[in-house]
């Protein structure tokens, strides 16, 4: 499990706290007002906000001062994080090797997970001559490929319609949660925690609330998330 021991994180004046566990090998959704600091904690998972106090812990190891490549974390962004001069299978090759020196084994994986997310052929094609979707796809397709325990989900799908996000999200349980892996997604949409996240954890007034039954939470919401939800 990950869990956040006591951690503190801070930027400018805005400080979070955070003292819970995600388990293991299941789909949480941070959700809350914006400016929460859902992708704050998302950040610090990843390593690349370094917390004032407290410990990050993946199991019984210490990830508090690891680099974020040292991190078994694998993170999708709100922009997919594409090189624009990169084909989408060198885009994939990312996920073995940062220097996309690839050997036949290794493309041969890269086609494999790209049809896996259903972009069989499409190798060769740049960023640009994708649609979002596809693109999104191909971001997936990177992180199966890094094969990391730990997925981090920072609104990707944010900018695609209701059928294509529920699409993505499906594809995110399908080759994801069901492999096991520890899948944490910032949201504002309560109807993507539903589809997707098994448990969702409130992110408000300073502090990150310990996961519950997605179900339960939105069932009996607290003050805040009402108020939030409207």
């Amino acid at each position: 499990m990950l869990i956040c021991e006591n951690l503190v994180l801070k930027r400018g004046s805005f400080s979070l706290h955070a003292n819970m566990t995600f388990d293991a090998g299941k789909a949480i959704a941070l959700i809350g007002p914006s400016g929460a600091g859902k992708s704050t904690l998302l950040d610090a998972i990843a390593g690349f906000l370094a917390p004032v106090s407290g410990r990050l812990l993946w199991g019984d190891v210490d990830l508090t001062d690891a680099d974020p490549g040292e991190r078994p974390v694998s993170m999708l962004f709100q922009d997919n994080n594409l090189f624009p001069h990169l084909s989408a299978a060198q885009n994939v090759g990312l996920g073995l090797r940062p220097d996309l020196r690839q050997s036949a084994e290794d493309a041969t994986k890269v086609a494999a997970v790209l049809a896996d997310v259903g972009l069989a052929g499409f190798g060769d094609r740049k960023p640009s001559a994708l649609s979002g979707g596809q693109q999104s796809r191909v971001a997936l397709a990177r992180v199966l490929i890094a094969d990391r325990p730990i997925v981090l989900l920072d609104e990707p799908f944010a900018a695609l319609g209701p059928a294509l996000k529920d699409e993505m999200l499906d594809l995110v349980r399908s080759k994801l949660v069901s492999a096991g892996k520890t899948v944490i997604m910032v949201t504002h949409d309560p109807s993507d925690a539903r589809h997707m996240a098994d448990l969702a954890a409130l992110v408000a007034d300073g502090k990150v609330s310990p996961p519950l039954a997605t179900d339960h939470l939105f069932a009996d919401p607290p003050p805040t998330l009402k108020a939030y939800l409207g």
